[in-house]
């Protein structure tokens, strides 16, 4: 149960070092048109939400359908809320497991219709390594940008989250 919950913590602190470079770049940035994926930073950044909620719905044995547009994520600072509202509730969720939870299958409807299940340990770990795609691309229109991304590697997480310094 340690590695899913450091996994979360993780995603947490990478969604938070990139959404902070996301809020202090040019705000025209945020939703200008860039070849990817997702057109614009405020897309990209919207999946990301979208998927971490659908897969948190998951754990919960939810299969989750909602929608989210550029009208209902405006502004750098709807994202960020939504963000740490969803570290928020993915790490509570974690912390109350008992022992084994994280190895139980969990059943969903996905968009289809068809009946899924995996075990939470798999689903934490995909929707981390889902996060990290879409990061990967935004720091990828960031630097299309001219603006430097943070640093959002695992080690990095590791040496900042415990006191060490680079060198």
């Amino acid at each position: 149960m340690t590695n899913i919950l450091d996994q979360i913590e993780y995603n947490q602190w990478a969604n938070d070092c990139l959404i902070r470079t996301t809020a202090n770049m040019n705000s025209d940035y945020f939703t200008k048109t860039i070849a990817s994926s997702f057109t614009s930073i405020q897309k990209t950044w919207i999946h990301i939400i979208w998927a971490e909620e659908l897969w948190y719905e998951r754990w919960n044995g939810c299969s989750f359908f909602t929608e989210y547009s550029t009208v209902d994520y405006p502004a750098v600072d709807n994202i960020w809320n939504k963000i740490k509202e969803l570290s928020a509730s993915q790490i509570t969720f974690l912390k109350n497991l008992n022992s084994g939870d994280a190895d139980k299958k969990i059943s969903y409807k996905n968009f289809q219709g068809e009946e899924w299940a995996y075990s939470l340990r798999q689903m934490v770990q995909h929707m981390v390594f889902h996060s990290i795609y879409h990061r990967g691309q935004i720091v990828t229109m960031l630097r299309q940008l001219g603006v430097k991304p943070p640093g959002l590697d695992y080690l990095v997480y590791v040496d900042e989250t415990s006191g060490k310094k680079r060198k």
